[in-house]
């Protein structure tokens, strides 16, 4: 194997007449701006574990699209965020190919012949190189990046052949990845479609030979009674803590905001330790429910959202001030719980009650004061037993996907330093592009 290059990424930008640019700034892209049909504009939120998310991305219109083309992406660009979560990035494929490079983000363009941009994508996702890129960053509240800092950026690389082929071991990995979290969405899926035929449209079994009655909730069936969240769960606030709390090693995992996704749901990725005190009252295990008290105003998507804590095959967890615990009551299992939670129209009614001008905060009571048709005991415990099937599937898909991601990143710095030297390989190539 040849020995690796290093070079700063505007010596290969410049090589290359390649393109390292921020998105428009605020006074080029407003609020007024955007539209609910249109070209998506890719934003820092919208970076989620190494794939754009189109859950309520922004979009524009065609005049708009038009004034600010140069910031249209094409296929191998890699959007990166330049303010915050550094170190978020995507890889834009043909799917994004012509969306926008939004405010927050920048755009990095080199083409394949020097560096492949799969190669690059893995290779700016590396820690190290990560922590070096925040060292550079500007700003003590918000880290935040210039062409400069980026065009700055190391970069040690194989030869072409090689980069590929390292581009194809690791893809192989993000697309098993991939899989198992599509299968992961089919299952939860099923546990929604389930709770809104039975407990929203009231086709349980059985339902024929109810009768539906009168109730403060509209017509429900005879049976069913109408009660508040505060009668079917204890609520505990989270743990306060400081940065210094966090650690890379040791202590307990940390559940904070990260871990909840927009759409109500646990993320896995990039999970912080706690290595401070907390009460027992603010830890949680596998099966337990949590709930999002607090957003940032410009997310407006996670305030009231639900999250089940996963057996990820390691617990106790600590979980933050911006989140609650719900603990049901004997009688209330935890997964007919979360489907209630998660499944109803609880989230966006309580999260009318949230208030803040640069961040939302709820009240507890708002979710205590949250009012359901309860079914009967054995009802809620026959949806439980079914979906619990479910959400142990989940779980098991979810400890191969971080298995997976394990190997992954541990490969990652010993294929590009060439420590393991796969250029004497014979491998797959086939959709990494040349």
């Amino acid at each position: 194997m040849k020995d690796p290059v290093t070079r700063t990424l505007g010596e290969i930008c410049d090589e290359v007449n390649g393109i390292i640019q921020t998105g428009p700034f605020g006074s080029q892209l407003h609020q007024s701006d955007y539209r609910d049909a249109g070209t998506p504009v890719v934003m820092p939120k919208d970076l989620v574990e190494g794939r754009v998310s189109v859950e309520g991305i922004a979009r524009i219109g065609v005049e708009d699209v038009e004034r600010l083309s140069r910031h249209k992406l094409s296929i191998g660009d890699i959007v990166y965020a330049r303010r915050g979560d550094i170190g978020r990035r995507a890889l834009v494929t043909g799917r994004e190919a012509g969306w926008m490079c939004g405010t927050g983000c920048m755009r990095i363009s080199l083409g394949g012949t020097v560096v492949h941009p799969i190669f690059l994508y893995y290779y700016l996702g590396q820690p190290a190189v990560v922590a070096w890129i925040y060292n550079q960053a500007i700003g003590a509240t918000m880290p935040n990046l210039n062409t400069s800092i980026v065009r700055s950026v190391p970069v040690t690389y194989p030869p072409l052949l090689t980069q590929r082929k390292i581009a194809a071991i690791l893809s192989a990995y993000d697309d098993l990845i991939e899989n198992n979290t599509r299968r992961i969405a089919i299952l939860e899926e099923m546990a929604q479609l389930l709770y809104r035929e039975w407990f929203v449209h009231f086709r349980f079994p059985g339902h024929e030979s109810v009768p539906m009655v009168d109730s403060e909730l509209g017509s429900i069936p005879e049976g069913w009674e109408i009660t508040a969240v505060s009668e079917l769960a204890d609520v505990f606030r989270g743990r306060s803590y400081r940065s210094a709390d966090l650690v890379e090693e040791g202590g307990l995992p940390f559940l904070n905001l990260k871990c909840i996704q927009r759409d109500g749901g646990f993320r896995h990725d990039g999970l912080k330790r706690y290595a401070g005190r907390y009460k027992d009252t603010q830890n949680a295990r596998s099966g337990d429910i949590v709930v999002a008290v607090t957003d940032m105003t410009q997310e407006r998507r996670i305030i009231a959202r639900p999250a089940r804590v996963p057996d990820i095959g390691e617990e106790p967890f600590v979980f933050s001030m911006d989140l609650v615990k719900l603990v049901p009551r004997e009688d209330v299992p935890s997964d007919y719980m979360y489907g209630m939670l998660r499944f109803s129209r609880f989230p966006d009614e309580v999260k009318q009650y949230a208030s803040g001008v640069n961040v939302l905060h709820l009240r507890p009571d708002s979710i205590e004061e949250f009012k359901v048709a309860l079914p009967p005991r054995e009802l809620r415990e026959r949806y439980a037993l079914l979906v619990s099937v479910v959400y142990r599937q989940g779980d098991a898909l979810q400890k191969k996907i971080g298995l997976l991601r394990q190997t992954r990143d541990l490969l990652l710095p010993r294929l590009i330093s060439g420590q393991l030297d796969v250029s004497g390989l014979d491998i797959d190539m086939e959709g990494i592009g040349r």
